[in-house]
């Protein structure tokens, strides 16, 4: 055997070896993880596909959609409790994220690099709102799931419906197309050869402290509530098949923005927009001020000083613009 060759078999067995070694790992880590952090809610069948949720509440449909990383929990913590004597309220984990699974016949492998677009989850979303009995709802979105929002109502314009929205909340959503890349970390691991080897080997490493640190860099230059993280299930997002989920569906994002932000002027439901000008997650000054100068029918509240998490450190705010999106769209 050549050299050449050697060390190409060499190499061969040493990733072979660690290749099973992380998938032994990660599938320990992932029972243990979900063990912890159980389903919250009910789960509804849409063309295959599970969809989780947790409603409670009466009064108009209010639909709660989360951001990047996260799952349903996020608005469980403490908003959905303020809200349900006025609205019914349905908090839905996003594709990929929580206990929902992936937009069906799209690529998940290990080289997959596919992400489920906005608008493609914000389809499944309505069709599950639709089994459920959703009417007409308020779509509100923190961050990602803030263009999964604007993807269901731009979605509307073409396929009008039952569950059409009546109104859209973003907070410290994503609304616009931002002027740079996003990095390696989305770059690496949104790539095949980072989705079959660096993601499993990311997710075996990662501790309980890592994550805490993310949520801690989320809520800059603000601090999370006491027992956010643990409420959260923060470690669901670490397990392979999610994390792979996250990061294709961040990395790929910026076209369908482009493309529906070309809509936007299109609207005509009300849009109201409460965003931190001290967000350095979704920055102010790039989405929110940017989307009401192309969409008449947006109103933005700013919040000085505040970061990424409005619905966590002045949820009277957040919940005074869901409430003016139901008044505006004529529900209260």
């Amino acid at each position: 055997m050549t050299s050449v060759a050697r060390i190409l078999t060499y190499t061969a067995l040493a990733l072979g070896l660690a290749a099973t070694v992380t998938g032994c790992t990660n599938s320990a880590k992932t029972r243990a993880i979900e063990t912890a952090n159980p389903p919250v809610g009910n789960f509804v069948d849409v063309d295959g596909a599970r969809v989780h949720y947790v409603q409670e509440g009466n009064g108009p449909d209010l639909v709660l959609i989360h951001g990047a990383g996260g799952n349903l929990r996020d608005f469980t913590f403490g908003l959905m409790g303020r809200l349900t004597d006025h609205y019914r309220v349905t908090a839905f984990d996003r594709p990929g994220h929580g206990y929902t699974d992936r937009v069906p016949d799209i690529a998940t492998g290990a080289f997959a690099t596919e992400g489920d677009s906005p608008v493609a989850q914000a389809k499944l979303l309505k069709r599950a709102s639709a089994e459920i009995g959703i009417d007409a709802p308020i779509v509100a979105g923190h961050s990602f799931g803030g263009i999964v929002a604007l993807g269901w109502a731009v979605s509307d314009l073409d396929a009008p419906s039952d569950q059409a929205a009546s109104s859209v909340v973003t907070i410290a959503g994503v609304s616009m197309p931002w002027p740079d890349g996003l990095g390696a970390y989305y770059t690496v691991n949104g790539s095949a050869i980072g989705g079959a080897i660096v993601v499993p080997i990311l997710s075996a490493l990662a501790t309980d402290t890592i994550v805490s640190n993310a949520v801690v860099d989320t809520f800059a230059p603000q601090v999370a509530p006491s027992g956010y993280a643990e409420h959260l299930g923060a470690t669901l997002i670490v397990r392979p098949d999610s994390f792979r989920a996250n990061v294709r569906q961040v990395n790929q994002l910026k076209p369908h923005v482009i493309a529906l932000s070309k809509r936007y002027d299109e609207l005509t439901i009300p849009v109201e927009m409460i965003h931190g000008d001290a967000d350095k997650t979704v920055p102010i000054h790039v989405h929110a001020r940017e989307f009401i100068k192309v969409a008449k029918i947006g109103k933005l509240t700013e919040l000085v000083g505040v970061g990424h998490m409005p619905h966590h450190v002045d949820p009277e705010a957040t919940i005074a613009a869901i409430n003016r999106a139901a008044r505006r769209a004529g529900l209260r």
